[in-house]
């Protein structure tokens, strides 16, 4: 336990807690009961405040990023046992009720400043925030003038304190909406046909994607594929669904080039050409670089080797090819699907995703001499690999079936973590 400000504030919070549950005994009076639950719900919105402050600031800081991870809620959900819901609540209403720091360094106020004012007084909780911060996020809300904005979102927060969240969401779109009197403007344009996707690689890697199809059957047809794996992999997906999106495509593509019936490019089937220098092989390949310019970072090199089908060009030090290696996959046909049967898809907890969208993962790694077999492979999604190879989380393989670490910034005892499975049936 931390000996400092924190340690000593948590003493005090236990023995307060344990006196207060002490005074709210069956042998307390209707008023005192009455009493304990109005001061406990007190308490909670305190102590949310606390939390949302500590996750604006761990935020800012960039700690959950440093720490492998790309969502702040995802982290939360691992730290706290929390449901992404929870976390997301968290997350929304530190982003709105907390003050932010601008690129010169100055204190800003907080985007939503009379939320955040009752918010700390302990009027209101965070679902009427998060309520809060939905209505003014709507369109009818971004055409209004800015002082007739503030003028709402002061007036959701007087209300905030009487109303249920539900009832404060339709009173609050109500209220935006009648101030909101012309709506949208007419756009009397014809829009101009368009058929068009335009790629654009950035140069140390990766690269965007703007398209737009006037052709309706066209678009449905791209859209059908990428909505039916956009969904969200389990009720915590804590993903956006723009990334959602981005991440089925590059899913989609991924299996397509594994299972499609492609046109061949330059004489042979699409795949990914990894190109390595020769003092770089010669040092367990830590740098290399993508047919389309990509550098990956060490860490998602080896995740691309885990489970990829890779041809290796070896450079030499005037970047002449000095040999080209045959296109081989890392995890055996036969192993994969001994791996799938154990695991039927992703086998980080609470994940699920089928095994045709997952990759195989090296408990140990292979350039540190662990087995391509299957007391060293784990099936995982690919969001799920990069975390493994991206965070201080560990993968192991006990009795035949893998554990999770989570990190010690996670829980200090590191206690692994499995996904359920169903018990045998005779």
């Amino acid at each position: 336990m931390d000996t400092g400000l924190v340690g000593r504030a948590y003493r005090l919070l236990t023995e307060a807690a344990d006196a207060l549950a002490a005074a709210a005994t069956p042998s307390a009076t209707d008023a005192e009961l009455l009493s304990a639950l109005t001061l406990c719900e007190g308490l909670t919105r305190r102590l949310d405040r606390v939390v949302v402050d500590a996750v604006a600031e761990l935020q800012r800081r960039g700690t959950f990023a440093e720490r492998g991870y790309k969502s702040t809620a995802g982290a939360l959900a691992d730290l706290l046992g929390w449901e992404r819901f929870e976390a997301r609540r968290r997350v929304t209403a530190a982003e709105h009720v907390s003050p932010r720091i601008g690129l010169d360094g100055a204190v800003l106020p907080a985007r939503l400043a009379a939320t955040a004012d009752v918010f700390a007084a302990g009027r209101t909780g965070l679902r009427h925030v998060e309520v809060i911060a939905r209505v003014l996020a709507s369109p009818s809300a971004a055409r209004l003038a800015p002082g007739v904005w503030a003028g709402a979102e002061a007036a959701l927060a007087d209300k905030a304190e009487m109303y249920t969240p539900s009832e404060l969401q339709a009173w609050g779109t109500a209220l935006v909406e009648a101030l909101d009197e012309d709506g949208a403007d007419p756009d009397d344009r014809d829009p101009e046909p368009v058929n068009e996707l335009r790629l654009t690689r950035h140069p140390r890697g990766g690269g965007k994607l703007v398209g737009r199809f006037e052709d309706a059957a066209m678009f449905d047809a791209i859209a059908a594929v990428i909505d039916t794996k956009a969904a969200p992999l389990t009720a915590d997906d804590a993903r956006t669904a723009a990334q959602r999106q981005a991440d089925a495509l590059a899913d989609v593509c991924g299996f397509v080039l594994d299972h499609g019936d492609l046109p061949q490019a330059g004489g042979r089937r699409p795949h990914l050409n990894v190109l390595v220098r020769l003092e770089d092989l010669e040092h367990r390949c830590r740098s290399a670089l993508l047919d389309f310019g990509g550098v990956p970072a060490p860490a998602a090199l080896r995740m691309l080797a885990c489970d990829a089908a890779v041809i290796p060009v070896v450079l030499g030090g005037t970047s002449q090819p000095l040999d080209v290696g045959r296109s081989t996959r890392t995890i055996p046909d036969g192993l994969r699907r001994a791996v799938a049967a154990r695991g039927r898809g992703c086998e980080y907890p609470g994940c699920g995703r089928p095994p045709s969208w997952c990759e195989v993962h090296h408990v140990i790694p292979w350039q540190d001499g662990g087995d391509t077999a299957l007391h060293n492979c784990v099936m995982v999604c690919r969001a799920h690999h990069r975390l493994l190879h991206h965070s201080d989380w560990i993968v192991r393989l006990r009795h035949g079936l893998p554990e999770f670490i989570p990190p010690v910034w996670i829980d200090p005892r590191r206690k692994p973590r499995a996904a359920p499975r169903p018990h045998a049936v005779a």
